[in-house]
């Protein structure tokens, strides 16, 4: 490939002027906004223990009432974006946040979209809109973009969860911000009862009106139930998966992140190609071994890891005799709506 000039062959009093009317040469630094044949990430490979993290969490919890943080988290940041950026990826947010029992997380809302994957705890709930949604671990809740919501516990131990927002991008495109407002009145309870047969919905008269978001909860138990019914049903899959989708339309169930959730059959060894996009992986029951091009991570009940795009992964499940279970997140649909999503095998 062509050597292109560098910004010190130019004179300085051309550099100078160039300055003076603020503008750049783009040659020098071309080859670093575009480098030959595959990017160059900043996400690194990193993984996230809860054993580690879960007694700070929980410190945070002695250390600070949540009148003062409004929001009682801890970032899992990247450090390949500086741990400032409070960056998981390019495009992804994680955090794991922390509701102590008689504690609430007062509503507002904010442009940036998010989920929250319940990780350990009973008795917490988030409404968002007027809509109650309980939280048991593994249950996916949805906080589109917009919505009001807040969370709330009632139980009678420390419920935890990772939340999982597009929040780098939004923040990059100088669009990120949040409206504080006043309590919910409950107006319903989770809608995903009426949403549990493929190829059947609640017909058009009795459905909400306009709703872009029909479906807000997610529950473990059905989609757990569902990977194990898959693979039964289907014993050559080459993968055990299920994406999270709006059920009326079959499309992803937000419009910039992705979310699926894997099985391993005991003893699997799944070799995933190279995709454009990062992906989380989440472990929700089990464990599982992540490999990629010089890292390995072993991951426990509640761990998390970050893995760039363009490199292929393998996963393996590490008991011979149970299945393991991850939640995966990633922004390829973003990707696929800009045209940019790639698979390399």
């Amino acid at each position: 490939m062509q050597e292109l000039g560098r910004l010190e062959d130019l004179p300085e009093a051309y550099r100078t002027a160039l300055t003076g009317q603020n503008l750049v040469p783009l040659w020098p630094s071309l080859r670093a906004v575009l480098p030959p044949g595959k990017p160059t990430p900043r996400t690194q490979p990193i993984c996230w223990s809860y054993e580690g993290l879960r007694p700070l969490l929980l410190q945070a919890g002695e250390l600070t009432p949540i009148e003062k943080a409004e929001r009682r988290v801890l970032v899992l940041a990247n450090p390949g974006h500086g741990l400032d950026k409070m960056q998981a990826s390019a495009t992804i947010y994680l955090g794991m946040q922390l509701l102590l029992p008689g504690e609430w997380a007062p509503a507002h809302r904010h442009t940036p979209n998010a989920v929250r994957m319940i990780v350990e705890g009973e008795g917490a709930y988030t409404t968002v809109e007027g809509e109650k949604c309980p939280m048991s671990r593994g249950d996916l809740i949805l906080t589109p973009t917009g919505l009001w919501h807040e969370h709330g516990h009632d139980g009678d131990k420390p419920v935890v969860w990772l939340d999982v927002l597009d929040l780098p991008l939004v923040y990059f495109m100088e669009a990120s911000y949040v409206t504080e407002g006043k309590a919910q009145t409950v107006t319903a309870e989770a809608n995903d009862r009426a949403y549990q047969r493929g190829g059947v919905v609640p017909a058009p008269v009795f459905n909400r009106a306009g709703e872009a978001f029909p479906m807000l909860r997610y529950p473990w138990v059905d989609v757990r139930a569902t990977l194990v019914a898959l693979a039964q049903s289907q014993p050559d899959l080459d993968a055990v998966q299920v994406a999270y989708v709006n059920p009326e339309t079959g499309a992803d169930c937000q419009k910039i992140l992705g979310f699926s959730a894997l099985m391993l059959r005991p003893g699997e060894r799944l070799q995933l190609p190279a995709r454009s996009c990062a992906m989380v992986f989440h472990q929700i029951e089990g464990g599982a071994g992540v490999s990629l091009e010089g890292h390995a991570f072993s991951l426990a009940e509640a761990d998390t890891c970050c893995i760039p795009g363009y490199t292929p992964v393998t996963l393996s499940n590490r008991s011979k005799d149970q299945a393991a279970f991850i939640f995966i997140a990633d922004d390829a649909p973003l990707q696929k709506k800009l045209g940019v999503y790639e698979v390399r095998n």
